[in-house]
């Protein structure tokens, strides 16, 4: 594995517990934060299929008082969050605790950081534009996704632009992060497959991300192996609990990965799917990914090689161009088995607003640390190729695969 000796920083100061019926304990771990009351902000359907049970006795056996927000959906909106602050306030909460998948965690954040910073949410796009630290926030996925309850980062919606946007912040690190296997048990096979989907699209990118030091590639290359061992077993039998706890924790990896690292062009494009046609974010980077990753071959065959053999297949004898190719082949077939769509335009995806879907693209700083240099007319192609299902046809030449700073910059880091 080449490394570069560049200079780096490493932080993450969120202490993680997990374990089979950890939330249970839940009442205890906040206690130990110093706080009294805590806001649950978590979507209907997490609610609706008793998650929150055990955890709310968990809460009130630890005599913390509690209330509860639900009215998180899919691609959070800053309404979203400008409401639920509302509501924090008008209950004098000390803290806020997540529970659900990205959506439910990145409202937490917004939330969090909202009640104790003046103005919008909107007014902290990009980086490190959050003066004041957050309330206290503890994140229990039910999802293994996003990895959100490990980054430093929410993702918000702009309903009036269609626009999905980046906050970045050291102060957005959770305090608390509790793994508990248990309660991804009965996920439905879709979201088993689009959050474990975009788990791997996290390390991948993160992996070969311009950023990537060597704390973020180790955490991106254990995340990968333990999704090339377990998604598809947490897929076909579900009820598999070390495979479920597996996964939980490789979506964990991820996060701590691209907190580091960022991403690149499959979550760049992703975003905006999400901002305009509301199209959940996994599915979209499950999609996306095996396009992106066919552009960006020529800037990293030996990674590409390397994420073959995390996957678990056997590259003995390939040349790297070969064995690159079998990675992405891989996920291909992942896609298949799992009924991903294996185009865009099956996602609801429209070409008729192309020119937009570009331009919110290039404002992703996620672009710059791209491995393959890229300019506004390789997302179009991207785009094109994924709409059609089409992997062929991308330019191999040397014009883009310098690891240059790319053309048309960003203004948001995520």
């Amino acid at each position: 594995m080449k490394m570069s000796l560049m200079p780096f920083t490493y932080s993450m100061p969120t202490r993680v517990e997990c374990g089979n019926g950890i939330s249970g304990k839940t009442g205890e771990l906040i206690r130990d934060l110093g706080v009294s009351s805590v806001l649950i902000i978590t979507d209907k359907g997490v609610r609706g299929a008793g998650l929150l049970q055990g955890i709310e006795r968990s809460l009130a056996s630890a005599n913390l008082f509690f209330e509860i927000y639900d009215e998180v959906e899919p691609n959070p909106s800053a309404q979203t969050i400008q409401q639920g602050t509302v509501y924090l306030k008008q209950q004098k909460m000390e803290a806020v605790l997540a529970v659900g998948g990205g959506s439910s965690i990145d409202t937490a954040k917004g939330i969090a950081a909202m009640a104790t910073n003046p103005g919008h949410i909107l007014d902290y796009e990009g980086v490190g534009k959050i003066s004041n630290p957050p309330l206290p926030i503890i994140a229990i996925p039910t999802t293994a996704g996003t990895g959100s309850e490990a980054t430093n980062s929410t993702v918000v919606t702009n309903k009036e632009t269609s626009f999905k946007l980046g906050v970045l912040s050291s102060l957005l690190f959770p305090k608390l992060a509790i793994l508990d296997p248990a309660l991804t048990l009965n996920l439905p096979q879709e979201i088993t497959a689009a959050t474990g989907m975009d788990a791997l699209t996290h390390a991948i990118e993160s992996y070969t991300s311009k950023s990537a030091n060597p704390v973020s590639k180790a955490f991106a290359m254990q995340a990968m192996k333990m999704i090339g061992e377990n998604l598809t077993r947490s897929y076909f039998v579900g009820t598999d609990m070390e495979s479920r706890e597996n996964m939980l924790v490789a979506s964990l990896l991820a996060g701590a990965a691209f907190s580091q690292s960022r991403l690149g062009n499959v979550h760049a494009i992703s975003h905006t799917f999400g901002g305009v046609f509301n199209i959940p974010h996994g599915i979209a980077n499950a999609a996306l990914l095996p396009f992106v990753m066919r552009f960006n071959l020529p800037a990293c065959e030996d990674q590409y090689r390397e994420i073959a053999i995390a996957l678990g297949r056997d590259v003995s004898g390939l040349s790297n161009a070969q064995a690159a190719e079998k990675a992405i082949e891989t996920i291909i077939e992942m896609n298949r088995s799992m009924n991903i769509p294996l185009n865009i335009k099956d996602l609801g995806v429209s070409l008729d607003v192309l020119p937009k879907l570009v331009e919110d693209s290039m404002r992703s700083g996620n672009v710059v640390v791209n491995p393959r240099l890229t300019k506004a007319s390789d997302i179009q192609l991207i785009i094109e190729k994924a709409y059609e299902g089409d992997f062929e046809g991308f330019n191999y030449g040397n014009r883009n695969a310098s690891s240059g700073k790319n053309s048309e910059t960003a203004i948001v880091n995520i």
